[in-house]
């Protein structure tokens, strides 16, 4: 194999800026790969669309990202995992990139949380869109039949982390109010079910007690892509390992530029495009 067709990147793609925080992790965990980051922050969010333009957008970053030379995409946002994930794999790569991979975030957490549960009681807190599409009650029972499972649609929690107010006490305030909805329920697995939710992981794991384990998609999805490439040599092998990040957004603000320092942890060059 000559060294020119090592270059391939490993694909990260959000509706926005939480799939940064996931990108965070893979790069600290991997860092010797070279990685292109896609926002679609233009048409965000996602949660309020349908199902059919979610798929529609998802083909065109999944577009993107190919023609920009990855070999593997990861979905890093849990609306399109639920509602995109599945027919862009059954659908749209065998017909366009038959040798190519999509990966999401929502099956690595509900295998993570079904492996931490003791008592087979997982709470999830996520976006009204998640928690209506039933993707993760679907996988959940898909890997481990009559788990009990106990959802909350934190609508709030997103725009106050883009809004930047995630250190306030009106965020406690409200993470409190919406956590007080599993007091009863005995659950021992929190699943965190959307990106955005891991800037705000310290303060969840401190209301919910020490008995509750968390899981969190960002740590579990780096950990569960070594796995998969220690598992699939023929991707692992056309990585490059340059250790290039690129970002690329489809519209720039300032916000843009402050929320992506604190979901990647330092700063970034963000270049805008067109899908």
């Amino acid at each position: 194999m000559t060294k020119k067709t090592r270059n391939k990147f490993i694909g990260v793609f959000d509706s926005g800026f939480g799939g940064l925080h996931i990108l965070r992790s893979i790069a600290r965990e991997l860092p010797e790969y070279n990685y292109i980051y896609l926002g679609d922050t233009a048409r965000a969010p996602y949660g309020t669309r349908s199902g059919e333009i979610i798929y529609d957008f998802t083909k065109q970053a999944v577009d993107f990202l190919f023609k920009n030379n990855c070999e593997i995409i990861i979905l890093a946002c849990n609306t399109v995992s639920c509602d995109a994930l599945r027919r862009i794999q059954r659908e749209y790569l065998p017909k366009k990139y038959p040798n190519k991979k999509v990966i999401g975030v929502l099956i690595p957490a509900s295998e993570e949380a079904i492996e931490k549960t003791k008592n087979g009681r997982v709470g999830i807190i996520a976006t009204e869109g998640t928690v209506l599409s039933g993707a993760f009650e679907r996988e959940l029972l898909k890997i481990q039949p009559g788990i009990k499972i106990f959802q909350k649609a934190c609508p709030l929690l997103v725009p106050i982390i883009e809004a930047g107010e995630y250190s306030s006490k009106a965020t406690e305030l409200i993470l409190k109010e919406y956590l007080s909805y599993f007091k009863n329920k005995n659950i021992d697995t929190l699943i965190l079910g959307c990106t955005h939710y891991g800037i705000l992981e310290n303060k969840i794991r401190k209301i919910a007690g020490k008995k509750i384990k968390i899981i969190s998609e960002a740590k579990i999805v780096s950990k569960k892509l070594k796995n998969y490439l220690e598992r699939h040599k023929e991707i692992e092998i056309v990585l490059g390992k340059n250790k290039i990040i690129n970002f690329y957004s489809t519209d720039l603000t300032n916000r843009f530029k402050t929320l992506g320092k604190k979901f990647f942890g330092k700063n970034i060059d963000v270049n805008k495009v067109v899908i």
